[in-house]
């Protein structure tokens, strides 16, 4: 069964989650988990992604993340991949590090950033790491001790979430400590996981109606009737254009012969192992639109242009640039 599109736009509250292959450790150490929390430091402020909780644990990790102009995939694929090379040296493997594509679940903050926080911040006791909140404040790697003000974090929004709790700092705080404890007895939550109840299996128009006396859900965003119906409304435009454009006859090929035709090399060229520059800019012109207006996966252009995952995922961000940097348009 095809994987659902991601949503997304700017300014939009997102769980997100990572696991590893077969549950196997995404972070085996200190210097692991140090070069992930410096890749966030570079990267959240380069695109405007504002931190509101995180934790990292041993085989996967979770994020509440509110996107900024840069889409959410453009982050985590720059995010995933530096990592993957860095984890790849420093334990003498190769190949894949986590287990698909990463989750991510559009939430309404209003009314789950309170209960996201203490879900995510809670999961090392959960997961036996630390014995009590005592031991969670002291966890480095964990968003609950910058909450508390016990540890510093640059690119986290403490004031955000504090807010929520009270409207000065020492007794929002107090509120938040108190809430945590309110939340020690809570097990695995599927309900902030796993999304809403229904997920359409035809087309995006049937998935915004899901019949009279039925309450409007989609397992991809967690949030009341309403906020579901918005969401996908404001997501409906960039999945109309995919099928618009994938109606219309755009393919793999059909955009090689667009960036051929822009930048004056037989489409073949594009196809070529050749490190020449233009045919180069071309391929990842390519990638950035297959990516961007056709909705294919690395893993699709991997096979397609017989280039490994991290290549393809570099492909789509120089494309990216040359697009913007020379108003390439797809259609002409």
């Amino acid at each position: 069964m095809p994987r659902t599109a991601r949503l997304d736009a700017p300014g939009v509250f997102h769980h997100v989650m990572i696991r590893g292959i077969e549950r196997r450790n995404i972070f085996r150490n200190k210097a692991d988990r140090d070069d992930f929390l410096q890749r966030l430091e570079k990267l959240l402020p380069e695109t405007r992604t504002a931190c509101y909780g995180w934790v990292l644990l041993t085989n996967h990790a979770h994020f509440l993340f509110r996107t900024g102009d840069v889409p959410l995939s453009n982050l985590m694929r720059r995010l995933l991949t530096g990592y993957v090379v860095g984890f790849n040296k420093r334990h003498s493997r190769s190949g894949q590090l986590f287990q698909n594509r990463f989750k991510s679940i559009v939430c309404q903050e209003e009314v789950y950033l309170k209960e996201l926080v203490r879900y995510i911040h809670l999961n090392p006791l959960r997961a036996g790491l630390v014995a009590d909140l005592a031991g969670l404040q002291r966890y480095r790697y964990c968003g609950h001790g910058a909450l508390i003000g016990v540890a510093e974090v640059a690119w986290q929004d403490v004031t955000h979430v504090l807010a929520f709790f009270g409207n000065r700092t020492s007794t929002a705080r107090q509120a938040y400590f108190a809430y945590m404890e309110e939340g020690l007895q809570q097990g695995e939550r599927k309900d902030l996981t796993g999304g809403g109840l229904i997920r359409s299996s035809g087309c995006w128009a049937e998935a915004k109606h899901c019949g009279r006396g039925h309450v409007m859900s989609d397992e991809r965003i967690l949030g009341e009737s309403d906020f579901v119906e918005t969401i996908l409304s404001r997501a409906g435009e960039s999945l109309n254009r995919q099928y618009v454009l994938k109606s219309s006859g755009y393919d793999l090929q059909r955009l090689a012969e667009r960036a051929a035709a822009l930048l004056g090399i037989e489409v073949a060229d594009i196809f070529s192992r050749s490190r020449q520059s233009t045919r180069v800019k071309a391929r990842s012109l390519v990638c950035f639109w297959a990516a961007k207006e056709l909705g294919m996966s690395l893993s699709e252009l991997s096979r397609a242009f017989g280039l490994s995952i991290p290549g393809i995922s570099y492909a789509v961000a120089r494309g990216e640039v040359l697009a913007r940097d020379y108003d390439f348009k797809l259609e002409g």
